[in-house]
């Protein structure tokens, strides 16, 4: 039999046989989309992995003096916070009072039943205000 002869046969039997098949259905593998949702971590960690795009602006150095700085800046800002919050709710509270540093001035003022604090950013003249209420207890 030629090659030509078997390869018709072979497609008339592959033509001539029942055709089988079943229901496509589609399973989203994001949970943004109906997914699983404890498929998003690992969707993230392929996503985070196959990004090669970075921000130029990131800072790409992590050198000893860099990581000792920021540390440093840390535990500063945290001591000054934490003597705010004693100058406001300590043993000797004062009724108000403006503290400057690195760009920023922080002022405060006590009214009956609220401290008002206002974060100002000296450059853009940006306010933050938080208002705490006061809890006064009765003895």
């Amino acid at each position: 039999m030629s090659i030509v002869k078997f390869g018709l046969l072979v497609v008339a039997l592959v033509c001539a046989s029942p055709a089988v098949s079943q229901d496509v259905v589609y399973r989203p593998i994001s949970p943004t989309f109906g997914g699983n949702p404890f498929n998003s971590s690992h969707v993230l960690g392929v996503a985070n992995a196959n990004n090669d795009k970075r921000d130029p602006r990131a800072a790409s150095t992590n050198s000893q003096a860099d990581i000792f700085a920021r540390q440093l800046q840390s535990r500063l800002l945290s001591a000054l916070s934490s003597q705010i919050v004693d100058a406001i709710f300590g043993d000797n509270p004062q009724e108000s009072g403006i503290i400057s540093f690195g760009g920023q001035t922080i002022e405060f003022f006590r009214s009956l039943d609220e401290v008002t604090l206002i974060i100002r950013n000296d450059e853009t003249g940006e306010e933050t205000r938080i208002v705490i209420p006061l809890f006064i207890e009765v003895n």
